[in-house]
Parts: structure tokens; sequence; C-alpha cells
């Protein structure tokens, strides 16, 4: 059978040390080939020191807009009185933030990724807010300006050119968690796989309410054999 492209890629990278600790673990010891690094996270030098130890894994940038704080001077107005982002998982019913904002906000995530020195493998980001329609021209300026592709998302299609991959699914997820899943992975065109296992840890907590899963994920991520087909 002709191999297909399985992207496994666990997001957050650098969110929490928790985080850092379960997405090494999986890849080492599992299926995870790459993950996306969250540049305004709790852990991010450790996660780019577990980076440049294991360049086996792929890694991009995780753009934030809908969680902590920004790296760009110019994003106040895309915060509340906290400093943090106004926005949240909801933002399909939120006001639309000025593009060009946004614009200068994941420039400076994307170049405090590169700063590092790693290589940029791919775009995403946290709620896949990079799809909202009235910010989505950003993230193909950004794709285009970094010579790099994004995250493939329905609302996206006119870019197809642009994707890591040609499609995506997010059902390894809460409910969806499970070998099965996996196993439902069908040969054919590349394909990303969105995951996101952790360790416990005391800040994870409070950063985020999908917790438990994360450390099933990383138990399955690890124990699952990947079938020959899978390159």
């Amino acid at each position: 059978m002709r191999k297909t492209h399985v992207l496994i890629n666990a997001d957050d990278f650098g969110l929490t040390t928790g985080v850092n600790r379960g997405i090494l673990d999986s890849h080492v010891h599992g299926i995870v080939n790459s993950a996306t690094m969250i540049m305004n996270g709790h852990a991010v030098e450790e996660a780019i020191a577990l980076a440049k130890q294991h360049p086996t894994l792929h890694v991009g940038v995780h753009l934030a807009l809908t969680w902590g704080r920004p790296l760009a001077e110019t994003s106040r107005p895309l915060t509340k009185a906290d400093g943090t982002f106004r926005y949240t998982n909801r933002f399909l019913t939120e006001t639309a933030p000025d593009p060009e904002l946004v614009y200068l906000e994941w420039k400076a995530q994307i170049e405090a990724f590169r700063a590092t020195g790693l290589p940029l493998h791919h775009l995403d980001s946290h709620h896949h807010v990079h799809g909202w329609a009235p910010i989505q021209d950003v993230i193909v300026r950004l794709a285009e300006e970094y010579e790099t592709t994004f995250r493939a998302l329905p609302t996206l299609g006119a870019h197809r050119e642009l994707w890591v991959t040609e499609r995506f699914t997010d059902q390894f997820y809460g409910a969806g968690v499970s070998r099965e899943t996996l196993d439902a992975i069908q040969p054919g065109a590349s394909i990303e796989v969105m995951v996101h296992p952790a360790d416990m840890d005391d800040t994870l907590p409070s950063v985020t309410s999908y917790l438990e899963q994360r450390l099933v994920e990383k138990d399955l991520l690890k124990s699952y054999q990947r079938p020959d087909w899978w390159a």
C-alpha cells in the first residue's frame, strides 16, 4: 500500500511543564511527530530547550489570541483591563478585532519563535482562531511572508496551497480520545491529527478545563502502533 503522510501534532507546547513532558514523552515513546508552541505559555523556555534536544520533533507556532498575554506592544486594544487577551473560545460571538493588530501580534509571536533558532514547520492557532473569517487574511499573509503553511480548516479552503496537510481531523479530543479514532484514519491524502497529551502539574488546572483527557491521550499516543502505511 502506498504510504500516507500522517502528522500527529500536539498543540500547546510550552503551555506548562506538564504539557511539555507529555508531548516529549508522546514523541520519544509514541506516535507524536509534530508540536506547535504557544509563545506566551508558562513554560516556553523549557519547550525550546526540549525541542533543541529532540530535532526529530517538527515544531511550529500555536498562535494565541484567545488565551494569555500578548507579546506585541501594539496589542493593548486586544486585551482586557488585566492585560490578557479579551477574546475567548467563543470568539465567533465576539466583536472582531482589527486585522492589522492581529497581524502585528502574530508576527511578534512568530518572530519570538524564529529567535530561538528552531526551524519553523507550520502555523496553527489556539481554538482554531486563525480560521475566523474576519481575520483569516492574516494567516494567509503570514504564511506567505514566512514561506510556511498552516493547519487546514474548512473556512480556509480557498488557500489549500498553504495547508500543511490536505486533510485535518480534530476527532481525537474529548469523548473521541480512543484507539478507534486513530484506527479510523483512512489512507490517501496527507492528514494532520490534532492531539493534546500532557502530564498533570500544578499550573495546568488554572489554564485549561481540558485536564484528565490529556493524560488519557498521552497513554494512548504512547501505546498505539503506527500502521505500516503511515509515513
